[in-house]
């Protein structure tokens, strides 16, 4: 047992033995199916706090040699595939994590180094007899071993992309990493399986595609390995019953990725947080991925500021991820830093839509944070005056409300206000503080028709009103409330009839004025 090569099983052990864990040892299913053949090399991309180290540590537990995980694994669900004995501690493990030997030098050419000083030292020790034609080259050793032993290897490589999140501008730098990891790996007889994982996917610089035999599976598309990125809703649905917290609270703060393989899945790290604490905060850690928000949305990179607000006040946007260049510096468009902010954990992704949206509350309030760092006073006051404008929206002051509107329209002017869709957008944000007592739900299909905006109160605030929200555009506030009765929007909402506001919002383009006319349902 070395450092690197078959370095045992105490980080697995660990992760079985905590309060919380979630059996994700499916994931071995597959990489066994795509052991020794051309599927073998395999490069996981996942937002920090996403569990990826645990998978990287797991499978070095299943597949290393001088280590028996037997019990480890009894009890879990790869114990009764077929493949789980056939591959259980057969092969020479090397688990390496760039993140390590990077910190340790600052620079590629002394963390290659390193990292094969310190892997030859483990082989020549396990194997010391054999005749090497050179036992300063790391490939001539690994190839000398595979053919007097013929085991194959295992490479787990945890934040392999760490350059490119430290070292962003040095690309020479970071083609001669990419260049290590090929002839280390590829067309490698002593390769049995490599799992890749990091928070990026691999870097291409247009032909030099040093690691095109990798599949990917990232944020954007993470085709069959989706059900292992984090938890799934049946999982948090579990955790909830068991520690006796609010699922419908669960979903509004931690959920929110959705993919079409498996439907929602939850932020894994926040959810253990919240139900190990027995609360719901933001336990999004400031990491340089905060940072990295941060600078991209001071950046405002053409029309960004734009995207960002209208996503804050919860309208998807249209995004093309297939410009994007895997790293964090080369953008040329908003879509490309959309992009990076999926693989980063700061917006979902449908990929059947191909739109992006803020996902939770906990993602909600990193943006805020970040806009409030980034100096855009102007929407940070309209969030800070969304509670005045709430409360008096229940006391039913029209004019007030009406002011209130008008304020965040000018303080939110960047956005393009032509529409209903448009002044939909403003009055979102303009209710950003609804979000504390209310879902917010667009479009509710309701009587003869659809609300624009209904606010239902949560479970924990059912004194607060309902409301129904109706939007007009160069008509008259009078005719919006007359639409709220004529189509019976009420009529879907009778569970809270007696505590039921009727909004409705006039914009007129000739005058630029707001209106608003606020109505308690009559029971």
């Amino acid at each position: 047992m070395g450092l690197y090569l078959n370095p045992g099983n105490d980080g697995f052990f660990e992760s079985v033995s905590s309060e919380i864990y979630i059996d994700k040892t499916g994931l071995i299913r597959y990489t066994n199916r795509v052991f020794r053949t051309r599927q073998k090399f395999i490069c996981v991309s996942r937002p920090r706090r996403f569990g990826k180290s645990m998978a990287a540590e797991m499978l070095a537990a299943y597949y290393q040699r001088n280590c028996n995980s037997r019990e480890l694994f009894a009890d879990k669900d790869i114990s009764s595939d077929s493949s789980f004995l056939i591959h259980l501690n057969k092969y020479n493990t090397i688990f390496l994590n760039m993140q390590d030997f990077f910190s340790r030098t600052h620079n590629i050419d002394k963390m290659c180094t390193l990292l094969s000083k310190y892997v030859l030292r483990d082989l020549l020790r396990e194997y010391p007899d054999l005749d090497y034609l050179n036992r300063t080259d790391i490939i001539d050793v690994l190839q000398e071993i595979y053919s007097e032993s013929r085991i194959p290897f295992v490479f787990i490589i945890d934040e392999w992309d760490c350059i490119f999140r430290e070292n962003k501008k040095d690309t020479e730098a970071q083609k001669k990493y990419l260049d290590f990891l090929r002839n280390l790996l590829k067309d490698r007889n002593y390769v049995g399986l490599t799992y890749m994982t990091g928070i990026l996917p691999i870097k291409k610089y247009g032909s030099h595609s040093a690691l095109n035999m990798f599949d990917e599976f990232s944020m954007t598309n993470p085709g069959t390995l989706a059900e292992y990125v984090g938890f799934t809703e049946k999982e948090v649905k579990g955790l909830c019953k068991r520690f006796d917290m609010d699922f419908d609270e669960t979903r509004r703060w931690y959920d929110g990725y959705y993919f079409k393989e498996m439907g929602h899945i939850y932020n894994p790290r926040s959810v253990v947080s919240a139900m190990l604490n027995r609360s719901f905060d933001n336990y999004w850690n400031k990491t340089e991925t905060f940072e990295a928000l941060r600078d991209y949305i001071i950046m405002n990179y053409k029309g960004l500021k734009e995207n960002i607000i209208e996503l804050l006040a919860g309208k998807r946007q249209p995004v093309d991820v297939s410009s994007f260049s895997n790293d964090m510096t080369t953008f040329s468009s908003a879509d490309d830093i959309l992009t990076l902010f999926i693989h980063l954990g700061y917006l979902g992704y449908d990929f059947s839509k191909k739109e992006v949206f803020i996902p939770n509350s906990e993602i909600t309030t990193e943006f805020v944070t970040s806009i409030r760092d980034a100096g855009w006073q102007e929407v940070i006051l309209a969030i800070k005056n969304s509670e005045e404008l709430l409360q008096a929206t229940w006391k039913r002051e029209n004019e007030t409300v009406a002011e209130k509107i008008q304020e965040a329209h000018f303080e939110t002017s960047i956005l393009t206000y032509n529409d209903e869709n448009a002044l939909a957008c403003v009055i979102s944000l303009a209710y950003y503080s609804a979000r504390t007592y209310y879902t917010e739900i667009r479009e509710l299909p309701s009587g003869k028709g659809f609300a624009d905006i209904v606010y239902l109160p949560r479970k924990e605030h059912r004194d607060k009103p309902a409301m129904i929200i109706e939007l007009k555009w160069n008509k008259d506030a009078e005719s919006a409330i007359n639409q709220i009765k004529e189509r019976n929007y009420p009529h879907t909402l009778k569970d809270y009839q007696g505590n039921l506001l009727m909004v409705g919002i006039n914009y007129n383009p000739k005058t630029k004025v707001h209106e608003c006319l606020i109505e308690r349902l009559a029971i």
